[in-house]
Protein backbone atom coordinates (compact mmCIF):
# COMPACT_ATOMS: atom_id res chain seq x y z
CA UNK A 1 0.00 0.00 0.00
CA UNK A 2 1.85 3.39 -0.56
CA UNK A 3 1.22 6.03 0.89
CA UNK A 4 -1.00 9.51 -0.03
CA UNK A 5 0.74 11.78 -2.15
CA UNK A 6 0.77 15.46 0.15
CA UNK A 7 -0.80 17.09 -3.23
CA UNK A 8 -3.71 15.61 -2.13
CA UNK A 9 -4.19 16.74 1.05
CA UNK A 10 -4.08 20.50 -0.45
CA UNK A 11 -7.07 22.16 0.29
CA UNK A 12 -8.48 23.86 -2.78
CA UNK A 13 -10.13 26.85 -0.93
CA UNK A 14 -6.99 28.10 1.01
CA UNK A 15 -4.74 27.14 -1.64
CA UNK A 16 -5.05 29.40 -4.08
CA UNK A 17 -3.18 32.37 -4.23
CA UNK A 18 -4.84 35.45 -3.14
CA UNK A 19 -6.62 33.08 -1.08
CA UNK A 20 -3.57 31.49 0.33
CA UNK A 21 -1.54 35.30 0.79
CA UNK A 22 -5.10 36.45 2.81
CA UNK A 23 -4.90 33.67 5.49
CA UNK A 24 -1.67 34.03 5.90
CA UNK A 25 -1.37 37.96 6.26
CA UNK A 26 -4.40 37.57 8.65
CA UNK A 27 -2.59 34.84 10.73
CA UNK A 28 0.28 37.02 11.73
CA UNK A 29 -1.93 40.53 12.18
CA UNK A 30 -4.59 39.02 14.16
CA UNK A 31 -7.31 41.34 12.48
CA UNK A 32 -6.23 42.65 9.38
CA UNK A 33 -7.53 45.87 7.51
CA UNK A 34 -9.24 45.30 3.47
CA UNK A 35 -7.39 48.24 2.39
CA UNK A 36 -4.18 46.68 3.67
CA UNK A 37 -4.95 42.86 2.24
CA UNK A 38 -5.84 44.93 -1.12
CA UNK A 39 -2.61 46.62 -1.51
CA UNK A 40 -0.82 44.15 0.08
CA UNK A 41 -1.51 41.31 -2.79
CA UNK A 42 -1.90 43.79 -5.81
CA UNK A 43 -6.01 43.27 -6.28
CA UNK A 44 -8.84 45.39 -7.00
CA UNK A 45 -11.50 46.09 -4.15
CA UNK A 46 -13.60 43.63 -6.47
CA UNK A 47 -11.07 40.94 -6.56
CA UNK A 48 -10.24 40.63 -3.22
CA UNK A 49 -14.27 40.67 -2.14
CA UNK A 50 -15.17 37.58 -4.13
CA UNK A 51 -12.01 36.01 -2.76
CA UNK A 52 -13.05 37.21 1.15
CA UNK A 53 -16.39 36.00 -0.08
CA UNK A 54 -15.04 32.10 -0.71
CA UNK A 55 -13.04 32.25 2.80
CA UNK A 56 -16.32 33.38 4.58
CA UNK A 57 -18.58 31.09 2.90
CA UNK A 58 -16.07 28.32 4.23
CA UNK A 59 -16.18 29.50 7.73
CA UNK A 60 -12.28 30.19 7.59
CA UNK A 61 -12.31 34.29 8.16
CA UNK A 62 -14.79 36.36 9.71
CA UNK A 63 -14.95 39.82 8.22
CA UNK A 64 -15.98 42.79 11.38
CA UNK A 65 -17.11 46.13 10.16
CA UNK A 66 -16.73 49.34 11.70
CA UNK A 67 -15.96 52.95 11.94
CA UNK A 68 -12.43 54.36 12.01
CA UNK A 69 -13.23 57.74 13.52
CA UNK A 70 -15.42 58.71 10.62
CA UNK A 71 -14.22 56.40 7.95
CA UNK A 72 -16.01 52.69 7.63
CA UNK A 73 -13.79 49.52 7.84
CA UNK A 74 -13.68 46.61 7.17
CA UNK A 75 -11.32 44.07 8.75
CA UNK A 76 -10.99 40.58 8.48
CA UNK A 77 -10.08 37.71 11.39
CA UNK A 78 -8.88 34.16 10.87
CA UNK A 79 -11.41 31.97 12.52
CA UNK A 80 -10.02 29.33 14.44
CA UNK A 81 -11.48 26.70 11.32
CA UNK A 82 -9.12 28.79 9.22
CA UNK A 83 -6.43 28.54 11.80
CA UNK A 84 -6.83 24.76 11.60
CA UNK A 85 -6.85 25.26 7.71
CA UNK A 86 -3.87 27.37 7.33
CA UNK A 87 -1.75 25.16 9.63
CA UNK A 88 -2.71 21.79 7.54
CA UNK A 89 -2.17 23.36 4.16
CA UNK A 90 1.69 24.34 5.60
CA UNK A 91 1.63 21.12 7.33
CA UNK A 92 1.08 19.43 3.14
CA UNK A 93 3.27 21.90 1.76
CA UNK A 94 6.06 21.49 3.85
CA UNK A 95 5.66 17.56 2.98
CA UNK A 96 6.14 18.07 -0.90
CA UNK A 97 8.93 20.22 -0.27
CA UNK A 98 10.73 17.33 1.33
CA UNK A 99 9.55 15.02 -1.04
CA UNK A 100 11.17 17.61 -4.03
CA UNK A 101 14.36 18.15 -1.97
CA UNK A 102 14.72 14.15 -0.91
CA UNK A 103 14.29 13.62 -4.81
CA UNK A 104 17.19 16.38 -5.92
CA UNK A 105 19.58 14.88 -3.09
CA UNK A 106 18.68 11.22 -4.51
CA UNK A 107 22.09 10.23 -6.48
CA UNK A 108 21.50 10.25 -10.09
CA UNK A 109 20.81 6.77 -12.01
Amino acid sequence: MTAEHPANGLDDVVHQRVRLGIMAIAHQARQVEFGFLRTTLQLTAGNLGQHLAVLEKAGLIRIDKGYEGRRPRTWVVLTAAGQDALRAEVAHLKQLIQQVEQADAAPAT
